[in-house]
């Protein structure tokens, strides 16, 4: 009998390692092996719905396999190795994990294992042999990649409609009145459901009340197919846009899928494209998509395992702060950080600005410790895994790395946040303030953190739009704004 593992992010149809078993020894001769594992369930106090969704995407999968004619062993256990303790299983073929933790136990264990395939990027290096020590542009990242796999490209090999990148094009903020689609939802089945009673005891984070996400392949894309009909034509436009009154408004929050294997990448390039050559999409949406999956998403995995375990002690900027207990509540006076980590805590989601220019934005300005904050995003989404977070928290969002992963910290002050959102409507602060009792605290520390890090980032190109702005100080106005600053970070559980 050649047992076959399957991981519970890797839920993929046909699974490559299924058809590397079969075409060996027979389908009759192997058994698929599934396991949860309840300590790593609980490593961290992980989103409930995360955890649903998980749980109730693997019970759908290795139901689907039966109905396949598949022999499946599907247990829980303590521990991996005390589920592969417990089986009579001399031989074990399985699919490299994509994060470190689980293809350290495949090695140590003596796995047979197959290459991942839910990378373009395993495919196809842009950069083989890395330089550690070398900054790698995420834009020359992704031309290489489009011209590879020959994406919105010309007969003559160069980039549809004359750019190669259309995010100047994708920084709209959402006129008032807009009518924003909601996206598609999933009723619970008996599985779902049974999934819920079990996470709902379990310790976590957020609730499972609402769950409504995909669990299933036809269900993810049925969500994808949905973004395309109602909301991928403007998402170019309004990619950046943030408001109070809606979650998703023209992404498409298949993240979740793509991570977990129950959508493929390529398809989904493909699709779009079509949908561009076709006429249904424009331009600046379609490049905009194509750019979040093959680009950013593969950039983040290949640098993952470029930077390797190092990363994750990097500190470049020396942020030492221990991270606000309200991030965990959302009880905090600043309507934006209040308004997006309380959709945090109930749905396990939000969108890249969000996540960037909120969350890592402050937490940059703030200077809190890059290992608490990476420690939160990975429990709060439920799109987070390692590889996702670490180069996005302390590469593209913290700076912690020095530009390795991004060439600039993402920060702002109030006036992104105010042209991007709604944000600042009713919030108990003055977006308009720096210096002030009640100055937005975004403009204080934004400006502050400027002052402190001047002479590292003069040097720093990308940076001197944001560093011409220091010579409008006076040496008084200067010290009123670090002073505001220092009393805001002292008093920061009372933001």
């Amino acid at each position: 009998m050649l047992n076959v593992w399957i991981l519970g992010d890797q839920l993929i149809d046909p699974h490559p390692a299924l058809q590397n078993a079969a075409a060996r020894v027979g389908r009759d001769n192997v058994r698929v092996l599934m396991i949860e594992s309840t300590a790593r369930l609980r490593t961290l106090p992980y989103h409930r719905k995360k955890l649903v969704l998980l749980l109730s995407a693997m019970r759908h999968y290795a139901e689907r396999l039966r109905a396949q004619g598949w022999t499946v062993d599907y247990r829980t256990a303590a521990t991996y190795d005390a589920a592969f303790d417990d089986i009579d299983a001399t031989t074990v073929l399985t699919m490299a994990a994509s994060g470190r933790g689980a293809r350290a136990l495949q090695a140590r264990r003596g796995f047979e294992v197959l290459p991942n395939t839910q990378f373009l990027c395993g495919q196809y290096d842009p950069h083989p042999d890395p330089d550690p020590s070398r900054r790698y542009l995420f834009e020359h990242f992704y031309r290489r990649m489009r011209t590879h796999f020959g994406v919105l490209l010309t007969e003559t090999g160069e980039p549809v409609g004359g750019r190669w990148n259309y995010d100047e094009e994708n920084r709209n903020p959402l006129p008032k009145g807009t009518r924003i689609p909601l996206p598609v939802s999933f009723a619970p089945d008996a599985i779902t459901e049974q999934v819920m009673r079990e996470v709902a005891e379990m310790p976590g984070v957020g609730s499972v009340d609402g769950f409504d996400l995909a669990v299933t392949a036809e269900e993810a894309q049925g969500a994808f197919e949905d973004f395309v009909r109602h909301r991928l034509a403007l998402f170019g436009p309004y990619e950046d846009a943030m408001t109070e009154r809606d979650d998703v408004l023209f992404h498409s929050k298949l993240s979740p899928y793509i991570n977990i294997g129950l959508l493929a990448p390529m398809p989904l390039v493909t699709a779009t494209e079509r949908l561009y050559r076709e006429g249904k999409v424009p331009l600046s949406s379609a490049e905009g998509f194509i750019r979040q999956v093959m680009g950013w998403r593969e950039y983040i995995w290949w640098q993952y395992w470029r930077l390797g375990e190092k990363m994750q002690g990097m500190n470049h900027l020396d942020a030492q702060r221990p991270l606000p207990t309200w991030f965990w509540t959302g009880n905090t006076r600043m309507r934006c950080l209040r308004t997006v980590i309380e959709r945090t805590l109930r749905t396990g989601w939000n969108h890249h600005i969000e996540r960037l220019m909120i969350l890592s934005s402050f937490s940059v300005l703030a200077g809190l410790d890059p290992v608490e904050v990476n420690r939160w995003f990975m429990s709060m989404f439920i799109d987070a895994y390692e590889w996702v977070m670490v180069p996005n928290v302390f590469g593209m969002g913290l700076h912690a790395d020095g530009g390795l992963t991004a060439t600039k910290p993402y920060v702002s002050a109030g006036a992104y946040i105010k042209r991007m959102s709604d944000f600042c409507t009713g919030c108990a602060y003055d977006v308009k303030a720096r210096d002030t009792d009640n100055a937005c605290p975004f403009n204080s520390l934004f400006w502050s953190f400027l002052m402190r890090n001047e002479e590292g980032f003069r040097k720093n190109m990308r940076m001197q739009p944001m560093m011409r702005g220091l010579s409008r100080f006076t040496p008084a106005q200067a010290q009123a704004t670090q002073q505001r600053a220092e009393a805001l970070l002292e008093g920061i559980e009372t933001i």
